[in-house]
């Protein structure tokens, strides 16, 4: 986890967003989604439909108008972003259980460019908050749960220090709905022992498990992606973006330096160009290159899933390939 890049006195240096409340946006009412009720710091209870709710660049400022009386977790992800979906759930988890002293806003990147850009996600999943109407960056990556609670505490305690102690909570429509809805399926054993073994960081014994689920089942799409997933983020994690794109650029037939900046790219949602720098690569190397640079294709499209730029570069692969 990158260090906390605010403290007590850099909201107040923060971007301000508060003014988007006053666009125009229509007056708030009791049990919206994810409304607040006359929005000042300090104001007391705030109801809202959920602890988790999705936000867009169009509906920033009722978020904003939260964050005036309730912090707000912002998780930027997106749908093919492998370390995203070991993150988001840690979050909700540890944000249901402050019991509405904070929020959390899911973000997904590729339908919401803006709030990317406000919150300068150079990579996903990027998390930040909004406080007082103010955003600010929190970390990158996927963390532990251990580490995101220590970030929560961090962030109540930044709030309380600028006025910002409200509570929310849920509205009884919206609680009876929950009620309602039928528990999720469990997931398969093995599926459950890789994601267990995620949350503590043993990605190695996350592997192990994918592995063996995949031995039981070879058309095991779900833990071929989760195995694939896990491997992008052990190759990505501690690594430099600047050192990797200088490193590729003044070795553009290596194929080991491509394919760093290529797990970075896609990592950081830069699919067409990681997709890009691969298949351009390929007629310039060896067989063994060639193996290499497909075999890292394959397992990229897994990542990724069902969109249309896999199917553009599997049918540009295979031009290659025949």
């Amino acid at each position: 986890m990158s260090d906390m890049p605010f403290d007590g006195a850099s909201i107040r240096g923060a971007v301000d967003l508060s003014s988007l409340v006053n666009r125009g946006a229509p007056p708030t009412q009791q049990g919206a989604p994810g409304q607040a009720q006359d929005a000042q710091p300090n104001s007391g209870p705030v109801v809202v439909d959920g602890l988790v709710l999705d936000g867009t660049d169009q509906t920033v400022e009722t978020f904003v108008e939260l964050s005036m009386q309730v912090p707000v977790l912002v998780d930027l992800w997106a749908e093919w972003c492998g370390p995203c979906k070991q993150l988001t759930p840690v979050l909700e988890k540890v944000v249901a259980e402050y019991a509405g002293k904070i929020l959390l806003m899911k973000v997904d990147v590729d339908t919401n460019p803006q709030l990317a850009q406000v919150f300068q996600a150079q990579s996903i999943p990027t998390v930040g908050v909004l406080l007082g109407g103010r955003p600010m960056q929190v970390f990158q990556g996927a963390v532990p749960e251990a580490q995101v609670r220590e970030v929560i505490e961090q962030v109540l305690q930044i709030a309380a220090q600028n006025g910002v102690t409200g509570t929310a909570t849920v509205s009884e429509g919206t609680l009876e709905s929950e009620e309602k809805d039928p528990e999720p399926e469990p997931l398969p054993p093995l599926h459950q022992e890789a994601l267990d073994a995620i949350e503590r960081g043993d990605f190695d014994a996350a592997v192990a498990a994918y592995d063996k689920a995949i031995a039981q089942n070879p058309k095991d799409d779900e833990a071929k992606a989760g195995r694939a997933q896990v491997r992008l983020l052990v190759r990505v994690n501690g690594a430099s973006l600047d050192e990797a794109r200088s490193a590729a650029a003044s070795a553009p037939f290596d194929v080991d330096a491509q394919l760093a900046v290529a797990d970075l790219d896609v990592s950081g949602g830069h699919i067409d160009d990681a997709f890009d720098r691969l298949l351009t690569l390929f007629p310039h190397v060896d067989d063994d290159g060639k193996t290499t640079v497909r075999e890292r294709l394959l397992e990229l499209f897994e990542i990724v899933g069902a969109d249309p730029r896999v199917t553009k570069a599997r049918a540009r692969l295979a031009g290659l390939l025949f």
